[in-house]
């Protein structure tokens, strides 16, 4: 989605390019603050970061036992990125990196080859039985079908979040274009408040299901085939 009036603009940069580094620029920002200024006793961000992070830490715990905790640093930065770039077309002048496929597919394709790369790394040339199945001279069969079954992986990732953020977007800058239309009941403010805690809440869960699958597929990596 492209907004009528954006405030960064980058002559031969992509917009979602230019969004993404102003949101990097704010994230790593917001850290330097944090980490400057810990606390025996948390206080203020630093009840929110320790919050986070403690809660990402026992959810992969529980997605993907002990060993996902090695991830934390991946999957905490693709869901605090995802989270981030969702909400930013609710800022006037902003819009959302994650509304372009380009953005998507790039945390997609990530995740992808680090599935693989831990597979490879964790049991070796061994990690390639999975594509041949049990069954050896069902193994040609196989190997089309689980590379077809893993090759869809990061297109579902990326496609399925750039649509719902598109789509949010063009719904929110639709309802404040008819948010006049209410003038007359009084409640001009009433459809869009709904909109954003609608939009909010679709970001936050966009951003868990990327989340909750890059866990699965990791953990499917850590597992040992037969």
């Amino acid at each position: 989605m492209t907004e009528p009036f954006l405030y960064f603009l980058i002559p031969g940069l992509p917009l979602h390019v230019v969004y993404t580094w102003i949101l990097m620029i704010v994230l790593v920002g917001v850290a330097l603050l944090v980490r400057g200024s810990l606390q025996l006793v948390p206080a203020g961000g630093q009840n929110f970061f320790e919050a986070f992070f403690g809660g990402m830490l026992n959810f992969i715990d529980d997605v993907m036992g002990p060993r996902g905790r090695a991830y934390f640093p991946l999957l905490a930065t693709l869901g605090l990125y995802i989270f981030g770039a969702n909400l930013m077309a609710l800022i006037p002048g902003f819009m959302s990196p994650t509304a372009n496929i380009n953005t998507t597919a790039s945390c997609a394709v990530t995740v992808f080859l680090m599935t693989h790369f831990v597979g490879v790394r964790t049991h070796g040339l061994s990690y390639l039985k999975q594509f041949t199945g049990p069954i050896w001279w069902l193994a040609p069969l196989m190997i089309v079908i689980e590379l077809i079954g893993h090759l869809a992986r990061p297109l579902s990732l990326s496609v399925r979040l750039f649509g719902n953020i598109f789509g949010k977007d063009q719904v929110i800058v639709s309802f404040f274009f008819l948010g006049t239309l209410f003038k007359w009941l009084y409640l001009p403010m009433l459809a869009p408040s709904l909109i954003l805690v609608f939009a909010i809440f679709m970001g936050f869960i966009q951003a868990f299901v990327f989340v909750l699958l890059s866990m699965i597929y990791l953990a499917g990596a850590l597992e040992e085939h037969h």
